[in-house]
């Protein structure tokens, strides 16, 4: 609608234009109306182009507005008179003037060619609209433009340019025609612009010129550009690698937060975990739901409320699941471990009754939608970019609470010494509850996050447990700046393998690489210090 509503009004104020000059010398004249409406194909392509260049050097609104209704099919033609039908108001092309339309007057009709070669025409004059954004519009359509024989209007827009960014885009268009150029000189002037483009697309079509090219100035100006752009694409896809691993570390950090508490604090192996992150998935999308029913104007703030009921819903679950099971099972790990893999059972099976056992799609905010582009051909998704920060969020939350507040330091005296914790007054099995219940709706939140990045199934949390595990094992039970490290590293040593040797053997050889660590350094990479680790 914003588009059709710029091309009315463009067309109105052009029509007005046309009237008021009515009484002077017009550029658009009945034979070039003629040929540009009833010609064949390759004459009014001809035309086409001859009306262009006439209005680039002498502004007309009548040939302006002429080629505007071809593009709208708002033209009607009979004999040698050409009709604009705008509004159903017909008005002569030449003059501008309202004229009854004869019953028998027949419609332009454009073929493909025709439309694409019009649309190219607007986009030429665009070139010299006023307004930035329509001189970006029409820069994008012509980026793949060859024809040298518009090169001179090019140059003048170039010349009457003078926003930087257009600038350089300008000299984009101006450099791939030049690569056709009969001129040696001229093609490594194109070539020199184009080696600061570092894209797959610049790449491909210097890959191109080079296997037709045949002067050697040329072609050793073309090895150079492409072993720059190589270079700078080398650059671009190390930073992806690592983005990607970030992004994986980042996931496994949430996911290994919980974990971190009720496996490295407590002791507990608890392979219900997955399941916990699960729910947390599902409870994000059952808000989306509701936002989507009750509140769908609100619908891109359906995350914020997201979030609390994640964590909420997850931390219920573990703490019925302390209460009711795990309780009765401290210091008893091959029991726990047992107990928790069928509550883990029950609750895929629960969740399968009540959403079914297909996937489920969870939608992203618009304001996750996109990404952030840098170094030409790499772009960071913006929800990738926000859960790196959610994660770390979480981090520091988790990391005030054990070391800042008074729940942190109970759990911390319950973990190191539970009788002596007893004795000076603290209920230890409300600790056990609250520790437990908090590592599980750390879970919640990272199955929040996971929704964001793709489908929730019931077996979302099967395929993060193993890898939380080594992670918290890795980085050393207990020790949270560990888990950290652990985290991010397997998920960079991850994706660095996988540009290498594939995905399935990238997973292999970091399997290998914890089992030869661990043997190496049972403790993982950060060992409990002081007495507490002697006992």
């Amino acid at each position: 609608m914003p588009l059709q509503f710029f091309l009315v009004v463009r067309w109105s104020v052009a029509c007005l234009l046309a009237l008021l000059m009515a009484g002077h010398a017009q550029a658009l004249t009945a034979s070039l109306a003629k040929q540009l409406v009833t010609a064949d194909s390759d004459a009014r392509i001809q035309a086409l182009g001859q009306a262009v260049e006439q209005l680039s050097q002498t502004p007309d609104p009548a040939t302006l507005v002429l080629i505007q209704a071809l593009a709208n099919d708002e033209v009607k033609f009979k004999g040698d008179r050409v009709f604009l039908m705008h509004d159903n108001q017909p008005r002569d092309a030449v003059s501008g003037e309202l004229v009854a339309l004869p019953d028998d007057a027949e419609d332009v009709v454009n073929n493909n060619r025709m439309r694409g070669e019009i649309d190219a025409a607007l986009a030429w004059l665009k070139l010299f609209d006023a307004n930035p954004a329509q001189r970006l519009a029409a820069i994008k359509t012509l980026a793949d433009e060859s024809d040298a024989a518009h090169l001179p209007l090019l140059e003048k827009a170039l010349s009457q340019e003078t926003t930087p960014d257009l600038q350089r885009q300008l000299r984009l268009v101006r450099a791939r025609i030049l690569l056709a150029s009969p001129q040696a000189d001229q093609r490594i002037e194109a070539v020199q612009v184009l080696s600061n483009e570092h894209d797959a697309t610049t790449k491909t079509l210097l890959v191109e010129q080079l296997k037709n090219e045949t002067d050697p100035k040329v072609q050793s100006a073309l090895q150079l550009a492409l072993i720059k752009i190589n270079n700078a694409l080398a650059w671009s896809e190390r930073a992806a690698a690592v983005f990607s691993g970030l992004s994986l570390g980042s996931i496994l950090l949430l996911v290994a937060l919980g974990l971190a508490i009720t496996y490295g604090l407590m002791g507990v192996i608890n392979m219900a975990h997955g399941e916990l992150m699960m729910l947390g998935a599902y409870a994000t999308y059952t808000v989306q739901v509701m936002f989507q029913k009750f509140l769908p104007a609100s619908f891109d703030w359906y995350l914020l409320a997201a979030v609390p009921v994640s964590f909420l819903v997850s931390a219920l679950a573990g703490a019925v699941l302390e209460r009711g099971v795990i309780r009765f099972l401290y210091g008893r790990p091959l029991e726990t471990l047992l107990a928790t893999w069928g509550i883990s059972l029950m609750l895929m099976q629960l969740v399968r009754t009540l959403f079914g056992a297909q996937n489920v799609g969870v939608e992203n905010p618009s304001w996750m939608s996109g990404g952030l582009v840098l170094m030409g051909n790499l772009q960071l998704p913006w929800n990738r970019i926000i859960i790196i920060a959610f994660a770390f969020f979480v981090l520091l939350c988790m990391s005030l609470l054990i070391g800042k507040t008074r729940l942190g330091l109970f759990v911390r005296g319950v973990t190191q010494n539970r009788p002596m914790a007893s004795c000076m007054g603290v209920n230890t099995a409300r600790i056990d509850t609250y520790a437990f219940a908090l590592g599980s709706g750390i879970a919640g939140l990272a199955g929040c996050a996971l929704s964001q990045i793709g489908n929730v199934g019931p077996d979302l949390g099967q395929g993060y447990i193993v890898d939380s595990f080594m992670v918290v094992v890795l980085g050393g039970v207990g020790q949270l700046v560990g888990t950290v490290y652990a985290a991010l590293g397997l998920g960079i040593l991850n994706k660095f393998l996988e540009g290498w040797v594939g995905a399935v053997l990238a997973k292999i050889a970091v399997l290998i690489f914890i089992v030869v660590f661990i043997q190496k350094r049972p403790q993982g990479i950060f060992a409990v210090k002081g007495r507490t680790a002697q006992d």
